[in-house]
């Protein structure tokens, strides 16, 4: 059997119940047809970069499974009918990663408060000054419409 990972999104006006029942479905979808699901995790409501049929946000889960082609088409065939899911990916990979994935990891991170990442004060380093307009150099006076650099 080969080995996979799914991405899947779910509207946003379910439940974290109703979305984790949709990891526990397609999980017994995958059993049902000879497969395993090895890992899952929920990662929560995300802003989505764009909307996807009028639904700004969407919950996502993660799913590592060993499984056969076949059971994998058949639960991808679920996800895509099934009116919850609005989006699946699949990738085939050679091994699954020890631990938790990023997504779970960067989340981690934000309730310990962690953010060592920054430098003191934020990022740009020194201290802040106020600009004002009066800073900007000369443009030599009024250019009359010559956007283009040519003189007529």
């Amino acid at each position: 059997m080969a080995l996979y990972e799914h991405v899947f999104i779910a509207r946003q006006d379910l439940s974290n119940a109703q979305a984790e029942g949709l990891i526990e479905h397609f999980s017994t979808v995958l059993a049902d047809n000879g497969g395993k699901v090895v890992e899952s995790e929920y990662w929560g409501v995300k802003t989505m970069a764009y909307k996807i049929n009028k639904n700004r946000k969407g919950h996502y889960a993660f799913l590592k499974s060993d499984a056969p082609s076949a059971a994998v088409q058949e639960m991808e065939r679920l996800m895509r009918l099934h009116d919850d899911v609005m989006r699946v990916l699949t990738i085939k990979v050679d091994a699954h990663g020890e631990g938790p994935s990023v997504q779970m990891q960067k989340r981690d991170e934000r309730e310990r408060g962690d953010r060592g990442d920054r430098p003191e004060g934020g990022f740009g380093g020194g201290e802040r000054r106020e600009r004002s307009f009066g800073d900007r150099p000369d443009r030599g006076g009024d250019r009359g419409g010559d956007r283009g650099g040519f003189r007529r």
